[in-house]
């Protein structure tokens, strides 16, 4: 079973690359830090490197793979055990139907990391963390601080709903096959308190028109939702650019046009 398991050539049409060095794996388990009271559901199982530990500490694992072939392999390999197997896309799944108090890993595959962090976001409040492997410049961005080359719509969106700090970084001789770039481990925990944002589309509106002309000042990029005046009440330098703006402060500008 092992042989036939390892036989699986990763497909680039599901962004597959295998984790395969047992010290980035016992230094990642050892990062979430699993306790046998746990509710873990693992995005993109692949082979299993982190599963089988995963299964053995925690109280309850669930995973997510969308490779049918693969999940016929888990769920040989994990026939005797009581973990969950969902064939499905990530990006589709309800994570409402696991409970609350869920605790979220994976390698999650670098072309759909983004869109697949923003529907994590909606399921926060039952979440306790996140730990990920994401591509390291994507990873910067998430945790960047306002005034970096890196900070931007990305780094907004997510600080203004979790806490997010990069682990460690992994080589791609990690990896089989082995990817272009530098990879990184992110935890992400939701804010028990939160900016006060009145209105989350608005928010994003603006975050986002703000950073689609990031060479613009806030007057150019903003001047048809804010005048100079009000970007001055939240705290902003108008004759600056959206990358010296701080959560509390986009909070702020979205906040205004909802009370004007």
């Amino acid at each position: 079973m092992a042989r036939r398991r390892m036989a699986h050539r990763a497909r680039k049409r599901f962004g597959q690359n295998f984790l395969i060095d047992h010290s980035v794996i016992d230094q990642i388990l050892s990062s979430i830090a699993v306790q046998d009271d746990d509710h873990v559901v693992e995005i993109g199982p692949g082979r299993g490197a982190l599963t089988a530990t995963l299964a053995k500490k925690a109280r309850q694992l669930s995973i997510v793979e969308i490779d049918r072939d693969l999940v016929a392999l888990l769920k040989k390999q994990f026939r005797d055990q009581a973990v969950e197997i969902l064939s499905a896309d990530a990006l589709k799944v309800d994570f409402a139907q696991f409970g609350g108090n869920i605790r979220v890993v994976g390698n999650l595959p670098y072309n759909i990391s983004t869109p697949l962090l923003f529907h994590l976001a909606r399921f926060r409040f039952q979440i306790i963390d996140m730990h990920f492997m994401l591509q390291r410049e994507v990873v910067q961005r998430m945790v960047a601080e306002p005034g970096s080359k890196t900070y931007g719509r990305l780094s907004v969106m997510l600080q203004s709903q979790f806490g997010a700090v990069s682990l460690f970084d992994v080589s791609p001789d990690a990896f089989d096959p082995a990817p272009k770039v530098w990879s990184a481990i992110v935890r992400l925990t939701p804010l028990h308190k939160q900016p006060d944002i009145q209105d989350a589309g608005q928010f994003e509106r603006v975050v986002t028109q703000a950073f689609s002309q990031r060479r613009k000042t806030l007057r150019n990029s903003l001047r048809n939702l804010l005048t100079a005046e009000q970007i001055e009440q939240a705290g902003c330098d108008p004759g600056g650019r959206p990358e010296t703006v701080s959560v509390a402060q986009f909070a702020c500008l979205s906040n205004l046009i909802i009370e004007q």
